[in-house]
């Protein structure tokens, strides 16, 4: 293999599987190109914020959209208000899944909002099976020291 003009290594020049750099950067550290834009970005803060307002106020769409988005940021979700059975068993649970497809199917709640939901359902019906294995073993260990 071919050394290059200033002797430099070739190729992988660590072994595999090792790292350059074991330890990894410090935590907190953060890149300089970092640092400089937040101090740029602090030093001016009111004057650009004063820009983009009086930007707004003068009839730049962008700059109004930037404001808004700022001062009210769009909600990721909505209160889903649904008249489902209360869920106090597993069995429940079913009865609550169909109320929830009904809702879905005549549009009242969005798939997507269905899905959270029953991901709630599924959260609850878990708890309920290791509510009811506990019981189950609580008795069978009360059993055994019957014997």
């Amino acid at each position: 293999m071919a050394e290059n003009a200033a002797g430099k290594q070739r190729g992988a020049p660590f072994q595999k599987g090792r790292s350059g750099n074991p330890k990894g950067k410090p935590k907190g550290v953060r890149h300089k190109a970092t640092v400089l834009a937040e101090k740029l970005m602090q030093d001016d803060a009111e004057a650009i914020v004063s820009a983009v307002v009086t930007a707004a106020k003068g009839g730049d769409m962008t700059a109004a959209r930037l404001v808004l988005e700022r001062i009210s940021p769009l909600r990721k979700g909505r209160p889903v208000c649904l008249d489902l059975p209360t869920v106090q068993t597993a069995s429940d649970i079913a009865a609550a899944m169909a109320a929830l497809t009904a809702a879905m199917a005549s549009g009242e709640v969005t798939p997507d909002e269905a899905a959270t939901v029953a991901s709630v359902f599924e959260v609850r019906r878990k708890a309920l099976e290791t509510e009811e294995l506990e019981k189950r073993l609580l008795a069978l260990e009360e059993k055994g020291r019957k014997k």
